[in-house]
């Protein structure tokens, strides 16, 4: 193989490399479709941790923000005897969460729509929780989407972040190549707690897996 070929060769699997990663940002195709499948299996250990330090009563409404798969509607399905929704902005992971909830949302206690964080299609003060599994990456510092948790949570109701990647303070963020690809953000948890206290969420409350790998907090809403 020639040296151009070698070099072409090399271009070209780094252009699939990085058009298949960032389906880890907005999943489409059949790549999409492989990654969020990754992403179900991939995640499970984090979410099921992460989960323990959610306090969820039996009547709770729930808002899952960056649904996915529908993977985590399902687990929130089981911890609430309330209606469960779930956004995102992927046709594909709303076509997935769909077909994997399809019996609740037959049951009227499910509804899975297809929307931005920054432009949540409820009313205000709707849910006592919001949740966010591995998607406040891509959004968490933004003023509209914070704006949007906080008008559809109740007074007191809580916004749930639960994460697989954290940022030691003072560190580079970890994988940063593709942090950078995708244009996402890893927060530390100083970093959580400003963005969220300067939006106007209180008690807020941060858990470090052993490994301080993974985080979950809760705030909320005064």
């Amino acid at each position: 193989m020639s040296e151009k070929n070698i070099i072409l060769y090399f271009k070209l699997n780094r252009n699939m490399f990085e058009n298949f990663f960032k389906n880890l940002r907005k999943p489409e195709g059949i790549s999409g479709s492989i990654m969020l499948w990754i992403m179900s299996l991939g995640h499970s250990s984090n979410a099921k941790w992460g989960l323990n330090y959610l306090s969820i009563k039996p009547d709770d409404c729930i808002l899952d923000v960056g649904c996915g798969s529908g993977t985590n509607i399902k687990r929130l399905l089981q911890a609430t005897n309330g209606n469960v929704y779930g956004i995102d902005y992927s046709a594909l992971c709303v076509e997935k969460s769909k077909k994997n909830n399809e019996k609740a949302i037959a049951e009227k206690r499910c509804e899975i729509k297809e929307s931005s964080v920054s432009e949540i299609p409820y009313d205000a003060n709707m849910f006592d929780i919001a949740t966010a599994f591995e998607t406040v990456y891509f959004w968490l510092d933004s003023k509209d989407s914070l704006e949007e948790i906080l008008r559809v949570l109740k007074s007191g109701g809580t916004f749930f972040i639960c994460n697989e990647l954290v940022r030691e303070e003072g560190k580079e963020a970890p994988l940063k190549s593709v942090v950078n690809m995708l244009n996402a953000k890893i927060y530390s948890v100083n970093d959580y707690q400003n963005i969220l206290s300067s939006a106007g969420f209180i008690n807020i409350k941060v858990n470090l897996s052993k490994n301080k790998k993974m985080l979950c907090l809760t705030a909320q809403k005064v």
